[in-house]
């Protein structure tokens, strides 16, 4: 009998062990993830530039992956360099160029008298919320999430979020500001207060939640000073300037990412080279970059479209019009006869007969973090 028990107990261990390698996927990726990579790469708002590098598909472990991932070295036509390259999915950077143009941009010239310049950020992570080691899967493991933990200006100061958020007046409202412009653009936004995990960063993503709700925590009392009535133009295309290797992101995770390989490969685009002078530089056949600096983009090449449409026509309940991602809605079979009340000692946890129960929690759609 001993014998058995511990054959049982090593078949579980190798099963989870297994598991956790992304050998199973217990947790599809949801469709709707794919969807909105496929339509933002074939809409043409991304294009390719010396900032932005298309890499090749991340699909694992588990559920975690993007269609086309992208390199980004640089937001908003490179006005806004990073400390560090992001991996993100599509949909991710025009939400951001958004934000910066209108939100943290404009910040910036009020509190500082100048513009922003950089940022630190972190991106893609295959990991649990909050790096549990259970739970729902992060926003991050899909590329749809951007984390940032500080901003450098034009004069060199930088404003981290762990320190400026209780530090001097003008890094306080500054950070305020940019805080709550960035609930405008993202569907979900915490920072220092929202939880113990944030304390030193802002997480920004674009996850898809119960009826469209947003999560913007923590709630702050602060009023704005911008005017978002005024129309901001695009920020003016930065001249490339090559400059010494990134790292990946900012977790220093390898080059593979988790096991899909981003580095060069037979067949693939070839690396970004810079030719002498009247010969112009050149990044993965497709951007350019002048004797003048004219950044030259090409859009990405569209994908074909899905085999099958994830998106079930009916709407969602109480959302008139908003295709379901949960699939089709099945027909529930007729309801059982209800069972006669128990009798006996009640069972600890078991609520009384005739007692009314709670009303179900709306479910979630879409991790917070």
């Amino acid at each position: 009998m001993f014998r058995v028990l511990v054959q049982y107990a090593v078949g579980a261990v190798v099963l989870l062990s297994l598991g956790g390698c992304g050998l199973f996927r217990f947790e599809p990726r949801a469709p709707w993830r794919d969807q909105a990579e496929r339509e933002c790469l074939n809409s043409g708002l991304v294009k390719i530039t010396p900032y932005v590098e298309p890499a090749k598909e991340i699909d694992g472990p588990g559920s975690c992956g993007m269609v086309r991932p992208l390199r980004v070295s640089a937001f908003a036509d490179g006005n806004v360099t990073l400390t560090s390259r992001a991996v993100l999915a599509c949909p991710m950077l025009p939400a951001v160029d958004k934000w910066l143009i209108e939100t943290v941009r404009p910040a910036a010239q009020i509190y500082f008298r100048t513009e922003i310049a950089e940022l630190r950020v972190g991106s893609y992570a295959c990991r649990n919320q909050n790096n549990r080691w259970n739970g729902a899967k992060s926003e991050h493991s899909f590329g749809n999430a951007l984390d940032v933990m500080a901003f450098i200006l034009a004069d060199g100061r930088t404003i981290t979020i762990a320190k400026g958020w209780r530090g001097t007046r003008q890094e306080q409202e500054f950070l305020r500001e940019v805080f709550v412009g960035s609930c405008r653009v993202f569907a979900t936004v915490l920072g220092p207060g929202a939880d113990p995990f944030h304390y030193d960063h802002f997480h920004l993503d674009l996850a898809r939640h119960y009826e469209g709700r947003r999560i913007c925590k923590p709630i702050l009392k602060f009023d704005p000073r911008i005017d978002y009535s005024v129309k901001r133009a695009p920020m003016t295309p930065r001249p490339f300037e090559p400059s010494r290797p990134q790292p990946s992101d900012v977790e220093e995770q390898p080059e593979d990412f988790e096991g899909a390989s981003l580095q060069q490969q037979p067949g693939s685009r070839a690396p970004m080279q810079v030719a002498g002078p009247g010969a112009g530089s050149s990044i993965g056949g497709t951007g350019s970059v002048g004797m003048q600096g004219r950044i030259e983009t090409t859009p990405l090449p569209p994908l074909p479209p899905l085999q099958q449409q994830p998106f079930n026509q009916q709407p969602l309940p109480g959302a008139p019009g908003r295709p379901n991602p949960l699939g089709p809605v099945a027909t529930l079979p007729p309801p059982l006869p209800s069972a006669p009340p128990p009798r006996g000692p009640l069972i600890l946890g078991t609520p009384a007969p005739g007692a009314a129960m709670p009303p179900p929690r709306p479910p979630v759609m879409g991790g917070l973090y």
